[in-house]
């Protein structure tokens, strides 16, 4: 069990599976492609040390266009600089033993074949969390008369991966798609294949830079530390910038059409930065009437698990099954097959609502986040199957020997569709569960959600055995199903957590009538002991947190867990 004496993530998922679009909405951009700084082409390969990339800045354009929508406090940078990796792919692991350990990195040291010859330690208290290298880029801003108005410095997330710089690069890149920035994360690998570059532009999207519409002349470099440190040039790359003012009413592109998915040059940004702001599922603002509680207390939300007329498959003897209803193979797992491992995370984004953000009015409600992760060494695959016409899917487990081939499945309950306002779509029953505790750690409250759609939303720990660096399922528009499904599928792969926020239906807990004091939000994996997993001893989280306040004015203080302060 671990006991969170310390306190929360902020929602970053995004869930915190996203509210990513919003705020890559309100940075949408426009390239002008005149290809100033062009990349290194075929012929500049040389001599150089095995298993030391060759890094470079060059910048893809020498002028863009920012567009400053009406209401925003100012302009996310996207300068269309890149960093160019050749020779070798250029790649770090970093990771933390436990919450009380700070996060340390290395690089891992490969050859032009991208075999591992060796690691090298990055300083310590340079890599400070998991959101990439910070510091990275020096920016100086200066106006048309010539003053610096800005000078923000960029993060650089190795992830950020943009595409090949010449034909024989490799065709895909194998390293994941966005560095993670979720608060508990344990590790994470970082990586850009020899022959390809990164985006190392994303200069704070979490920081706007007041930019009033107008001309002006970004100079971009790398700081002098990461300079030595990598053996890259002192190159500046001077870039001419056209802040547009674009009225909420028309004019620009926009991108309200786009999904977190879609935006192409931008997958930075859907699994990075955006998370500290909007969460890993679409828009997860709080929608009104739609959390749990409220549903409940209102008669509009239906019991997700056990209940009446709720079939359970896992409690129903496979003998009174119809043979067409069972799973072809062999029941159960050989005690040789690998299976997965679930683990929470301690609860975050802790906060008080009330009837001001769409719950009961008069009531207060204890709103956090919560994530459940699979430590592996292999995923978790649940399928669900419904007979013509039933409300309920029969759901299976299924196990895999080390070849991929299924050797054995196990009923585990059920999925149900769940029609709520940020929901829509099926949910497997009973694979978390969430209740507050007292002092004493007995139950004084027990949430309602007993249901999720299975998402890889977070990179929790990509260093563990066979993690899966650029899981299928990490949008719930694709993994969970629509209402008319027959079947659905779902996955929560090796390393990868699944973050549902606070904003969504299920994730908080009536605390109007409760005393001031201590209290520990409890997030449980697998409840029931339904699924099958290598460990059963590690599925419960422990998340302190104190009640204030009065009746409709509550507060809550959440204490950090060791070094990991995310309230």
């Amino acid at each position: 069990m671990a006991l969170a004496d310390e306190e929360p993530m902020t929602s970053q998922h995004h869930r915190s599976r996203a509210r990513r679009v919003a705020l890559a909405a309100s940075a949408a951009l426009t390239v002008v492609a005149t290809g100033a700084g062009a990349a290194p082409g075929a012929g500049a390969a040389q001599a150089a040390t095995p298993g030391k990339p060759k890094l470079k800045l060059i910048a893809a354009t020498n002028a863009v266009t920012l567009d400053r929508w009406e209401g925003e406090p100012g302009v996310y940078l996207d300068l269309g600089t890149y960093v160019t990796v050749d020779n070798a792919p250029l790649e770090f692991q970093v990771k933390r033993k436990s919450y009380k350990d700070p996060v340390v990195a290395q690089q891992i040291l490969r050859d032009a074949k991208g075999k591992k010859i060796g690691s090298k330690a990055l300083p310590a208290g340079l890599v400070k969390d998991f959101s990439g290298l910070p510091d990275f880029l020096e920016v100086s801003i200066k106006n048309a008369q010539g003053q610096e108005v800005a000078k923000p410095k960029g993060t650089f997330c190795p992830n950020n991966a943009s595409g090949r710089l010449r034909p024989d690069a490799p065709a895909t890149s194998h390293y994941p798609e966005s560095c993670p920035t979720n608060p508990f994360t344990l590790g994470s690998v970082w990586g850009v294949e020899k022959g390809w570059a990164a985006n190392s532009s994303t200069v704070d999207y979490d920081k706007p830079v007041d930019l009033p519409a107008g001309e002006y002349t970004a100079k971009v470099g790398v700081t002098k530390k990461y300079r030595e440190l990598f053996g890259i040039p002192n190159d500046q790359r001077t870039i001419k910038v056209t802040v547009r003012q674009i009225s909420n009413g028309g004019g620009g592109s926009g991108m309200s059409g786009m999904s977190g998915h879609s935006m192409s040059g931008m997958s930075g940004m859907a699994g990075h930065s955006m998370a500290h702001h909007y969460g890993p599922r679409g828009a997860d603002e709080p929608t009104p009437g739609a959390l749990s509680h409220a549903l409940e207390d209102r008669g509009l939300a239906h019991h997700l698990g056990d209940g009446t007329g709720h079939t359970d498959g896992s409690r129903i003897a496979p003998a009174l099954k119809p043979a067409s209803q069972r799973p072809t193979g062999r029941a159960g797992a050989p005690a040789d097959v690998p299976k997965p491992d679930l683990r929470s995370l301690p609860a975050w984004d802790i906060a008080i609502t009330d009837g001001e953000d769409g719950d009961v009015p008069g009531k207060d409600y204890l709103a956090f986040s919560a994530n459940v992760w699979n430590a592996g060494p292999a995923p978790l695959v649940v399928d669900g199957f419904r007979k013509p016409g039933a409300d309920l899917m029969d759901a299976y487990q299924y196990f895999y020997d080390a070849k991929g081939k299924q050797v054995g499945y196990a009923p585990t309950g059920t999925m149900e569709w769940d029609p709520r306002v940020g929901h829509e779509h099926w949910h497997f029953t009973d694979f978390a569960s969430y209740r507050l505790l007292a002092a004493d750690q007995h139950e004084i409250v027990k949430s309602g959600k007993e249901a999720f759609c299975l998402a890889n939303t977070d990179a929790i720990d990509y260093t563990v055995k066979n993690a899966n660096f650029n899981p299928y399922n990490t949008d719930l528009s694709t993994a969970c199903g629509q209402q008319n499904s027959i079947s659905v599928r779902e996955v929560l792969d090796v390393g990868s957590g699944d973050t549902y926020t606070q904003y969504r239906p299920g994730q908080s807990f009536d605390v109007s009538d409760l005393p001031n004091g201590t209290y520990y939000i409890e997030v449980i994996a697998n409840p029931e002991k339904r699924l099958q997993e290598t460990n059963l001893k590690n599925n419960v989280a422990l998340r302190k947190v104190i009640l204030g306040g009065e009746p409709g004015k509550r507060t809550v203080q959440v204490p950090p867990i060791d070094l990991v302060n995310a309230p």
